[in-house]
C-alpha cells in the first residue's frame, strides 16, 4: 500500500474522460454467457480485480474463455461445469452470483476471498440456495457449495433488505434450475432496485422471461435455455460519476463521451444529484455528457436508497457545498467493502469537515471547503472511498490517500486516468 498525492490543481479542472466498461453489466454478462447454449462475444468488457475473478472463477468451474487482441474482448463458451476453488477477493458480484452457478456444476466448489470480504452477509443466498434444493456447508465465507449437476428449484421467501445482488445472484441462474425459481421478498424494501431491473433486462435479452408481481417483491423465472448473445458493455456510469464530480468540485467542466441515452444503469442518476447541486449538464446528440460546476455547491436533502453506490461520490461534494445535506435510505451501506457511513463520517471529519452518521444515512455540514485540511485519507480497501477522497482532494492542497491501489477493484487505471484529467504530467 501506497500513500498518493492527490492532485490538487490551481485552476479549474478541464477535461474530457474516456471510461471503460461497468462491472455490473460486464459480470452479468459473463454468467449468461457461461450458462448459454453456444459462445458469447463481449466487446467492452471492464478489465478490473472484480471482473478478472470472475473470468477466472468460470473458468475454474469450466466454462472455455479466450481472449482477443484487445484484452476488453472476450468470448465465452460454455461446457460442463466441475469442481474448483474460487477466489471472491472483495467482489460482491463474485460471492453473491457464482454460487447458483456453482450448484450447477458437478463436484465441489470452494468459495474464499479477501480477509476482509469473509464479514460481508451472505447467509441470503447461500440459505436461499439451500431451500431450492443445493448442498452447502457453511453461511459466509469460506464456504463450499457440493454441486450435484443440478438444482431442483422451486419456490423461496428471502429477505433481500441488504442487498439487491441475493435477488439477482438468484434471478441469473433461475432458468438453469430443474423447476425454476419464484422468489419472493419479506422485509424492508429492498435497495438499489434498479440493479435488478438491469438484470432482468439482460435476462430478457438471452431470452428468459421474468414475472415481477406489481409491488416488485415477487420474481418467477419458468426453466428454460439461455440465448448467446455478443454483448457490447456500456461505460461504467458509477466510475464516470467520480470523475464527473470534478466539474462541481471545482466550478470546472468535465465531457464523459458514449453516455447512454437509456440505461439500467442506476449510475446515471448522478446528473440529477449534480444539477440538484447547482452543476448544468448537456446530453449532446453523439452521446457527450458535460457537466459544469458552479461557483458555489448547494446543500441537498436526498433519499439514495436506489443509487447507494453513488454515496461516497455524493458525500464528498456535500463537504464542499454550503450548508446542511440529508443523505438518506443507505444503511445498506454499512455491509459494503467496509460500513462506509461510518467509514465517510470518520474520513470527512478527519480533514476537518462536519459529518454525522443517522440510523440510515448521513447529515453533512458544508462550509464551501472552507475547513478543510490536509490529512491522511483512509481506504479501509475500499474503491469508492479511495475515489472520494481523490474528489476531496481536488480542493485540499497536500491531501494524501491510503492504498489508492484499491481503485484496481473497478478501475486498474484510475490513478493515470485521474491525473490526466486534473492536468498532472505521468
Amino acid at each position: 500500500m501506497s500513500n498518493w498525492a492527490a492532485p490538487c490543481p490551481s485552476t479549474p479542472v478541464d477535461a474530457t474522460v474516456d471510461l471503460p466498461g461497468s462491472k455490473s453489466i460486464t459480470n452479468r454478462a459473463l454468467i449468461l454467457a457461461a450458462l448459454a447454449d453456444g459462445p458469447s462475444r463481449i466487446t467492452g468488457t471492464l478489465r478490473s480485480r472484480d471482473t478478472d475473478l470472475m473470468l477466472d472463477g468460470l473458468a475454474a468451474l469450466g466454462a472455455d474463455i479466450t481472449y482477443g487482441a484487445d484484452p476488453t474482448t472476450v468470448t465465452v463458451a460454455p461446457h460442463p461445469l466441475h469442481g474448483a476453488a474460487v477466489d471472491c477477493g472483495l467482489a460482491g458480484t463474485v460471492m453473491r452470483f457464482l454460487p447458483a452457478v456453482a450448484a450447477l456444476a458437478t463436484g465441489d466448489v470452494a468459495f474464499d476471498g479477501d480477509e476482509q470480504a469473509r464479514s460481508r452477509p451472505l447467509d441470503t443466498v447461500l440459505d436461499a440456495l439451500r431451500a431450492l434444493g443445493a448442498d452447502i456447508d457453511g453461511t459466509g465465507l469460506p464456504f463450499v457449495v457440493h454441486g450435484t449437476g443440478a438444482v431442483r428449484g422451486g419456490t423461496v421467501t428471502i429477505d433481500a433488505s441488504a442487498s439487491s445482488q441475493f435477488v439477482s445472484g438468484l434471478l441469473l441462474s433461475a432458468a438453469r434450475f430443474t423447476d425454476g425459481v419464484e422468489i419472493t421478498h419479506s422485509g424492508a424494501p429492498v435497495p438499489s432496485m434498479p440493479h435488478i431491473d438491469m438484470t432482468i433486462d439482460m435476462l430478457q435479452t438471452v431470452g428468459v422471461t421474468v414475472d415481477v408481481d406489481p409491488a416488485a417483491t415477487r420474481w418467477t423465472v419458468a426453466p428454460g435455455p439461455v440465448r448467446a448473445v455478443d454483448w457490447s458493455i456500456e461505460p461504467d456510469l458509477s466510475n464516470a460519476a467520480a470523475f464527473l464530480a470534478a466539474a462541481p468540485a471545482t466550478a470546472g467542466r468535465v465531457s464523459v463521451p458514449r453516455w447512454p441515452v437509456t440505461t439500467t444503469q442506476p449510475g446515471a442518476a448522478i446528473v440529477d444529484v449534480f444539477q440538484q447541486m447547482g452543476a448544468t449538464t448537456d446530453h449532446a446528440a453523439d452521446g457527450l455528457l458535460t457537466v459544469r460546476g458552479p461557483a458555489t455547491l448547494t446543500a441537498i436533502d436526498a433519499d439514495l436508497h436506489d443509487i447507494g453506490e453513488l454515496t461516497p461520490t455524493i458525500a464528498a461534494l456535500c463537504a464542499l457545498a454550503e450548508g446542511t445535506s440529508t443523505l438518506r435510505g443507505i444503511a445498506h451501506l454499512r455491509g459494503h467493502e467496509t460500513d462506509r457511513l461510518q467509514a465517510l463520517s470518520t474520513e470527512i471529519n478527519r480533514v476537518g469537515g462536519d459529518c454525522r452518521e443517522t440510523d440510515d444515512g448521513l447529515i453533512i455540514v458544508g462550509d464551501s471547503g472552507a475547513a478543510l485540511r490536509p490529512d491522511r485519507w483512509r481506504t479501509y480497501a475500499d474503491h469508492r472511498m479511495a475515489t472520494a477522497g481523490a474528489i476531496l482532494g481536488l480542493r485540499i492542497p497536500g491531501l494524501t490517500i491510503e492504498n489508492i491501489e484499491t481503485t484496481a477493484k473497478t478501475m486498474p487505471d484510475f490513478v493515470s486516468m485521474w491525473e490526466a484529467m486534473a492536468g498532472i504530467a505521468s
